[in-house]
């Protein structure tokens, strides 16, 4: 970009924008038709944007503390219907309170936790009628968009989901409920993903939050799992009675 011999020097730069009037007046005197700010380039009278500041760091460490202490609840680490202080955390997983108070919050807001005043976090224990019923709302949400994604998406899309489908039964074969858990959260999510709603995407996911913990047993985490090969392997065939069937039972199984 070409500078006027007599433009001012760069410590100008801090000198404010032309109001509205004086960008008219310009406009109307035909000069700024070919100034660069008329071309939407950067001018010496911007502002400078400032720098981000590093509170980006503490965001990335309250991120790390949120998955920890997802693990700890999905395993049973942090028992339901106990209560939990933010410093006793902070101090367990080598961080201050801070973080770890943000991050329970957002446990609260997703319903993992409840606040305690002046004590701390309480484990949500939920009983055999909150689950079912959470598997209720998921099914009634899931099941018709896995009808209308079976009759218009091509095999080779469902296809390209075998991966997920098989790391889901081979990290079930482990018998951690907490890696399973994340296993059965990317296949749902990559279903659903394909109809294209990243609403529908987020609202599933909190329900699969709300849902957990799983049932403990490895064997009923094996099955769980062969259940997402069985439904794939259907959805690639076309076979929609198939689909319907394991779709529907899958929440079934879970109430």
């Amino acid at each position: 970009m070409k500078h006027d011999a007599h433009a001012a020097p760069a410590e100008t730069a801090r000198v404010p924008a032309q109001t509205r009037s004086e960008e008219t007046a310009a406009r109307g005197s035909g000069y700024a038709a070919g100034t660069p700010s008329a071309r939407g380039e950067h001018t010496h009278s911007e502002r400078p944007i400032p720098q981000p500041r590093p509170a980006v760091q503490r965001a990335s460490v309250r991120g790390q503390i949120l998955d920890a202490l997802r693990t700890a609840l999905v395993s049973g680490e942090l028992a339901p219907g106990e209560v939990y202080s933010a410093p006793a955390l902070g101090e367990r997983f080598g961080v201050s309170a801070t973080p770890v108070r943000e991050a329970m919050q957002q446990l609260a807001l997703e319903g993992a936790v409840e606040v305690v005043p002046n004590r701390g976090f309480r484990v949500v224990q939920r009983g055999a009628r909150e689950l079912a019923e959470l598997a209720e709302v998921r099914a009634l949400i899931e099941v018709p968009v896995m009808m209308r994604l079976a009759r218009n998406v091509p095999a080779e899309r469902w296809a390209a989901l075998r991966p997920l489908a098989e790391e889901s039964v081979r990290v079930a074969a482990t018998g951690s409920r907490a890696t399973y858990a994340e296993a059965d959260r990317a296949f749902h999510r990559a279903v659903l993903a394909l109809a294209g709603n990243e609403q529908l995407v987020q609202i599933a996911e909190d329900l699969h939050r709300r849902a957990l913990p799983l049932r403990g047993a490895r064997a009923d985490l094996m099955s769980d799992a062969a259940e997402h090969s069985a439904l794939l392997e259907a959805l690639i065939a076309g076979e929609l009675d198939a689909v319907r069937a394991l779709v529907t039972g899958h929440f079934a199984d879970a109430r």
